[in-house]
């Protein structure tokens, strides 16, 4: 049976529904991300600036995806406009060596805690990808230790079935790959232990902001844990950052915790919303992908690391750009408040709708839950773990609650990536009111339809 909801989404994105249509015939679910997945179409961008983007039929849209992360200072920020502008000007691609990339890499090592050298990848992917290849180099060890719902890209190195984040499942990866991948809970200590008491693992890799950004916080004390367990078991500890870094803090996680990973994985902020990820860390562990001179130069031991858009030109200048702004010290904190806003706000919405749900944040990204028993934060902002302890998972919004919501929220324009909303340091006071008032609308839908 249509519901309310389904009707006007439906009648305010005709254009989007055509475009759907014949994407199908195209792509593989007529789409080319799968967070993308929009039911029962994704709704198509035309145009972006600062918080906001339009859809190509002209509907204009709060937007909270921010290129998935990437965009800390929103769409088409003129620091980073003029900055491409300039180099695309110059060369997009020399196939050699440029000096943007070592002020690229100086600004990493001035913010990242722990940075001594630095790689240049492509992705996020990638990054994770290189980080574990470095560890089993490092250490002569083949096992992969990581938590139950962190995400780590979709390299065979990091999946482990179902218990990867990001819906990655197993389909085309040989069973020996995720024989080689432990899996714990991110607050079980002792599972973690007795796993690195093996001495089997290369490395331990962990979202430092617990799994899928934070989504279930991760107590900072298991980071501490991590540091001396991997420590004394000769194990490498990886942080991904490739969302938190440069928004949990200007030195990411790590530098909001005070706990030192060997080896940190960089994307999306780091090139200023380009395509660009980074391996930084331990020099000694970097040093591995060093060409050895004379005789030695090939080397079977060393850790090999092409890619053709390594240290691109044009995400060279976007990510300088976008890191000598966040070393001011403004950019963070400036979207930190406003998402310390925007969660109150729709705490706020939640209590008046008389809904179940809570909505609470870190740093820049808040998280929403709509139609489970939750406790609503006790500072207006941080996950409230109640009677259940961090040990319990935090539950998610059914699906049944879930596409309506979203449906309602996009008509009332307002867009989310999943139950996340990413914060951005051009996010006005006045765009979090209008979206409080957009998500008010929506809880207001959904009661309506009878769907919460």
């Amino acid at each position: 049976m249509s519901l309310a909801i389904d009707d006007a989404f439906l009648d305010q994105h005709p254009t989007s529904a055509e475009l759907a249509e014949e994407a199908g015939g195209l792509f593989p679910n007529g789409i080319t991300h799968d967070v993308r997945y929009f039911d029962p179409f994704g709704v198509y961008i035309d145009r972006a600036a600062g918080p906001r983007k339009w859809d190509v039929d002209g509907n204009e849209i709060i937007d909270y995806v921010m290129g998935h992360g990437a965009l800390l200072f929103g769409h088409a920020h003129p620091l980073l406009v003029n900055a491409v502008k300039e180099q695309i000007g110059k060369g997009s691609h020399y196939g050699g060596s440029q000096r943007a990339e070592i002020t690229w890499a100086r600004a990493v090592i001035d913010l990242v805690p722990g940075a001594e050298k630095v790689r240049f990848t492509s992705s996020g992917t990638e990054a994770t990808m290189m980080a574990v290849r470095l560890a089993r180099a490092a250490t002569g060890r083949s096992k992969l230790l990581r938590f139950r719902s962190h995400f780590h890209g979709w390299n065979d190195s990091v999946v482990a079935g179902a218990s990867t984040g990001g819906n990655i499942t197993e389909g085309g990866i040989p069973k020996v790959m995720s024989d080689l991948v432990t899996v714990v809970d991110q607050h079980d200590v002792n599972a973690m232990g007795a796993a690195l008491d093996t001495r089997e693992h290369a490395a331990v890799i962990v979202e430092p902001t617990g799994y899928s950004m934070g989504t279930g916080p991760l107590d900072s004390s298991v980071l501490a844990s991590l540091r001396e367990r991997s420590t004394a078991t000769g194990t490498i500890l990886i942080f991904d950052e490739v969302v938190t870094g440069f928004r949990a803090s200007e030195g990411g996680q790590a530098g909001a915790v005070g706990v030192t990973p060997d080896l940190t994985t960089l994307a999306k902020i780091l090139a200023g919303g380009l395509p660009g990820g980074a391996v930084t860390g331990k020099a000694e562990l970097l040093d591995q992908i060093a060409i050895p001179r004379g005789s030695d130069r090939n080397d079977r031991n060393r850790v090999a690391h092409p890619g053709t858009f390594n240290a691109n030109p044009l995400s060279a200048a976007a990510g300088n750009a976008a890191l000598r702004e966040i070393k001011k010290g403004l950019a963070v904190p400036t979207a930190n408040e406003r998402a310390r806003q925007l969660t109150q706000g729709l705490n706020a919405a939640i209590r008046d709708a008389e809904v179940p749900g809570a909505a609470y944040g870190y740093a820049s990204m808040v998280h929403i839950v709509l139609g489970q028993d939750v406790p609503p934060p006790e500072d207006d902002f941080s996950w409230n773990w109640g009677d259940a302890g961090p040990q319990a998972r935090v539950p998610a919004t059914p699906t049944a609650i879930q596409w309506p919501f979203r449906r309602s929220l996009m008509t009332h324009g307002v867009d989310l990536l999943g139950s996340i909303a990413l914060v951005s340091c051009v996010h006005s006071e006045a765009d979090v009111d209008q979206s409080i008032e957009a998500f008010a609308a929506a809880l207001s839908d959904l009661r309506r339809d009878s769907v919460l």
